[in-house]
């Protein structure tokens, strides 16, 4: 599924689907779902409750990581669906955010149990923004679901950065 999403303070978040194919249920149940989600994290201010902040996290160092990022412990202040429980790593040369991985603190619901967790985060347009999410999700009786977003940008602050284009699965083309 390929969707544009839009954020600004006047009108939310908002998204639009551009291209989708496989199963109707995924789509509806997962895709779909997290669209809404999101929209109703933002519409609530609940991303807030998420920022790595000392209000939310501590921290402690666990020194350079193989690919060379500083690595941060981060341990969640209290169980929350939007907090995670693992690492950060960060550029050693200006402290930037590269990448969160851990579980959340808290498991979204009965059925799921334990969510593992990947954000990766780049600049865009001098501002960091998160670029993919991916999730490993164990689910009671279905087992292991796994999810993943990747972020590209047509503009930040009104700044046009690129021109993305929606992918066509060859089974969105040939249903």
């Amino acid at each position: 599924m390929d969707a544009w999403t839009d954020f600004d303070a006047d009108h939310g978040f908002r998204y639009e689907i551009v291209s989708e194919g496989g199963s109707g249920y995924i789509r509806s149940r997962v895709f779909r779902a997290a669209l809404d989600g999101e929209r109703k994290l933002w519409t609530s201010h609940e991303p807030d409750r998420a920022e790595l902040t000392t209000a939310n996290y501590e921290f402690a160092d666990r020194g350079l990581a193989a690919d060379g990022a500083e690595t941060l412990a981060v341990t969640p202040r209290r169980k929350d669906m939007l907090l995670i429980d693992g690492s950060i790593f960060v550029s050693p040369a200006d402290g930037d955010l590269l990448r969160v991985e851990g579980q959340l603190s808290k498991a979204p619901s009965f059925w799921t149990r334990r969510v593992e967790i990947v954000r990766r985060y780049a600049r865009v347009a001098g501002v960091r923004l998160p670029i993919s999410i991916e999730s490993i999700a164990h689910v009671l009786i279905a087992g292991r679901s796994t999810f993943r977003m990747i972020y590209e940008y047509e503009s930040v602050n009104g700044e046009h950065v690129a021109d993305p284009q929606p992918r066509v699965s060859s089974e969105a083309r040939n249903p």
